[in-house]
């Protein structure tokens, strides 16, 4: 059947640059290891068990420079090994005291296959997951996309610098890390502000994304609303958010996380199990902390987490196939209705964070799997396009002035940038005015080696005091003392780096523990800071 719709479904992977190789358990450190396990893992294997089955996932993954950086670093690899090692004897354990709970043990050889399928996929590349990534975009059955370098978030950096220091650092670590140019480009949290534009242009990115309600006030202009793909002035494509399918998907409340049968997030082992039969699996501190081991399901509107019941994989499957097949319904009827008043199909833009499949939203992963092959399998009227895909394929999109947005709470940049968290940018500009101005100082002079090092670490912390993260943590209360620290951190870490550089007293000792603690860029060059020459 030929197809009536396009459907863009875009997973964006992104985390800050965790890491600490001066602790053997740093807490943090868990964001990166219950990802790769819950979230990449199980991805890669949906997406490399389609295509080996001749059914082409077409789907579109932005991943961030950090989390590239992350994938690859050896020393957190050894500890992600380590990690799985031990809830896999955790598993073990778990097996024979559950034995004679069928519902509970049930639920533990679930995880025994979580966790060993991470372990053999990750043994099966050495440890690197960028491997199988690159390898899927290269058979042309995924698009991989790019972020900013540090997922800032671009209309709040006050200096152009700042912006075109991002994306030069983002695009060079793409091409670095892929083998190829970078084609789009993911704003951090969807913000956008007109003056982006000409720096995306420049930077040699094709398109881009925008939330919905940055098309809406053009209504007029463009009656295709959300189901086109538009260009700005500069020829920058431009693919609008559909919230509908976002919304069924996001929302635990009225989407499909929510539902009774699916497991509970917030119940876990670490908090819920005896203390002294987990001490082990703690980390040094002793102090509790999740497991990823959650053997209870939603169960209800009402229930309490006290009062939910176990978890039943076969129950929370069968809701993943309805789930795919209700969201399927919905696109077609989307499809119909646009077809009927357009006589054309539309393009349905579908984006979400990749970390809601699998770790937020545990059977995440198998309702994407399950959405690809119905299509298939029941010779649905719908296609999976990537973005470059479809602009080559479309008509020239009619050109638009999009509006400042962001998909954040209320639309705008109100979670960046607010009475909690707004103490922390006069020290991110503290730092960023000062790279600036110590490039454009020194960007034309032979530098001594110590003396490069030392702008170029700089640089890099400038960056990463410029990460969305540290504001976002601080306005949600979660972790907010660590993202304190980190920015303000990185941010005198680049200041006393910059003034041993001017004094001539650049401390080496200093520098080399900061060059193997935050090894992102590792060929940034300071001079992406430096200002545009004017004659």
């Amino acid at each position: 059947m030929s197809s009536r719709g396009s459907l863009l479904f875009l997973l964006h992977a992104h985390l800050p640059y965790v890491n600490h190789p001066e602790d053997s358990a740093f807490l943090e450190e868990n964001w990166f290891f219950e990802a790769v396990v819950e979230t990449y893992v199980p991805i890669i294997s949906a997406l490399e068990r389609l295509a080996a089955e001749g059914i082409r996932p077409g789907v579109t993954i932005s991943i961030s420079p950090t989390l590239g950086a992350m994938l690859e670093n050896e020393a957190l690899e050894a500890k992600l090994g380590l990690y799985v090692a031990s809830r896999l004897e955790l598993i073990e354990k778990e097996l024979a005291r559950t034995q004679d709970e069928p519902a509970l043990c049930r639920t533990v050889k679930l995880y025994q296959k979580l966790y060993g399928d991470a372990a053999k996929l990750i043994h099966k590349y050495s440890g690197d997951l960028i491997t199988p990534l690159k390898a899927l975009q290269h058979a042309g059955q995924i698009e991989i996309m790019i972020t900013s370098a540090t997922h800032a978030v671009l209309p709040l950096l006050a200096r152009p610098e700042a912006v075109r220091a991002q994306l030069a650092a983002a695009a060079e670590d793409y091409e670095d890390r892929f083998n190829r140019k970078p084609s789009g480009f993911w704003l951090p949290e969807c913000a956008y502000e007109p003056r982006l534009n000409s720096y995306l242009k420049l930077s040699g990115f094709n398109y881009t994304f925008t939330e919905s309600h940055a098309v809406e006030p053009a209504a007029a202009q463009v009656p295709d609303g959300v189901y086109s793909p538009y260009r700005t002035s500069n020829g920058l494509g431009l693919f609008a958010r559909d919230a509908a399918s976002s919304r069924e998907v996001w929302s635990s409340k009225t989407g499909y996380p929510g539902d009774p049968a699916y497991r509970e997030f917030y119940r876990d082992l670490g908090y819920d199990g005896d203390y002294e039969y987990l001490r082990p699996y703690f980390g040094e501190d002793g102090i509790r902390r999740p497991l990823g081991l959650k053997y209870h399901r939603i169960t209800g509107t009402g229930a309490d987490l006290a009062s939910r019941e176990y978890y039943d994989p076969d129950a929370a499957q069968a809701r993943v196939e309805a789930h795919a097949s209700d969201f399927l319904a919905r696109r077609l009827k989307q499809t119909e209705d646009f077809y009927a008043a357009r006589g054309t199909g539309p393009l349905i833009v579908s984006c979400y964070d990749a970390e809601l499949f699998g770790h937020w939203w545990f059977e995440g992963p198998a309702f994407l799997e399950a959405v690809i092959r119905k299509i298939r399998t029941e010779r649905l009227p719908l296609q999976f396009v990537t973005p470059s895909e479809y602009l080559n394929s479309c008509q020239e999109p009619v050109e638009i002035a999009p509006a400042i947005s962001s998909w954040g709470e209320n639309g705008y940049f109100d979670p960046w940038v607010n009475e909690s968290n707004d103490f922390i940018y006069p020290a991110v500009y503290a730092a960023t005015d000062k790279m600036i101005e110590t490039a454009n100082r020194f960007r034309n002079q032979d530098l001594s080696l110590l003396s490069s090092r030392a702008l170029n670490q700089a640089a890099r912390e400038t960056l990463l005091s410029q990460s969305s993260d540290w504001a976002f943590l601080i306005y949600i209360g979660s972790h907010a003392e660590y993202a304190k620290k980190r920015l303000e951190g990185h941010a005198a870490s680049a200041l006393k780096l910059l003034g041993e550089v001017i004094e001539k007293k650049v401390d080496e000792k200093d520098l080399a523990a900061l060059e193997k603690q935050n090894s992102v860029f590792p060929k940034l060059d300071f001079r992406i800071f430096a200002s545009v020459s004017k004659f």
